[in-house]
């Protein structure tokens, strides 16, 4: 079995000691066993959310649950898919929350790296799934490393934007500091839901306004287009 956790650099002091523990020896396991059946997304994907967003950079976390379980979709970043694969239905309420909340209009592509790289960490609570089979592996140990993850976040960094969409996201942000950070919390943007609240919540431009009131540089959300991704690592 290889070494489980692989981090970089600077989520290493607050999270390898998780490598130790029962559960994840248990969990990688579980996923060297799986070898008949794909996995998405990619072992070198498995922890792209932390390659693309160090710890100290952190600013906002959109918290989501399962990877997406189809083909060429899952790239390791939460509600993200890489260029030429068709948006999801739930990024696509994510656009068109943006538009009515900051004027932005939908981008035509579905990946959200330029949101990683500016300090938004896109954390999926299960980091796996198996093709065609949502929640495949959930209950297996990954949501308690997420856990550790929000907890190191929410205990070593000050003045976080925390975007807790649907029930799931709420009942794992549970431990959240309320009086350090700004807990911003919806229905889930899923076609299901997203009408009943989502659509209207006004949290990117209230992400923005907390972090500027808090002299921190606020995310520009507007994603570019594909012909302009010149310098970019969008694998």
């Amino acid at each position: 079995m290889q070494s489980a956790l692989q981090l970089p650099h600077s989520w290493a002091g607050y999270l390898a000691g998780e490598s130790d523990q029962p559960y994840m020896r248990e969990l990688f396991a579980f996923l060297d066993s799986r070898k008949d059946v794909n996995i998405y997304p990619a072992r070198d994907a498995w922890f792209a959310a932390f390659e693309q967003t160090a710890f100290a950079d952190v600013k906002v976390v959109i918290l989501g649950q399962d990877p997406y379980h189809g083909p060429g979709q899952a790239h390791g970043l939460s509600f993200s898919v890489p260029f030429g694969e068709k948006i999801p239905p739930s990024l696509r309420n994510i656009y068109k929350e943006l538009q009515g909340d900051l004027g932005i209009e939908p981008a035509a592509h579905g990946c959200l790296t330029e949101w990683a790289k500016q300090g938004v960490l896109l954390l999926n609570a299960t980091l796996t799934v198996e093709e065609k089979n949502a929640g495949a592996h959930q209950k297996r140990g990954w949501e308690t490393f997420t856990d550790a993850t929000i907890a190191a976040l929410n205990e070593h960094r000050q003045g976080l934007v925390f975007m807790l969409w649907g029930k799931y996201a709420q009942d794992k942000g549970a431990c959240i500091d309320e009086n350090r950070h700004l807990v911003l919390r919806s229905v889930h943007p899923s076609p299901l839901s997203a009408h009943r609240g989502f659509l209207g919540c006004g949290h990117f431009s209230r992400a923005n306004a907390w972090l500027e009131a808090h002299h921190q540089t606020p995310i520009n959300w507007r994603l570019s287009e594909v012909d302009k991704q010149q310098g970019f690592d969008f694998s």
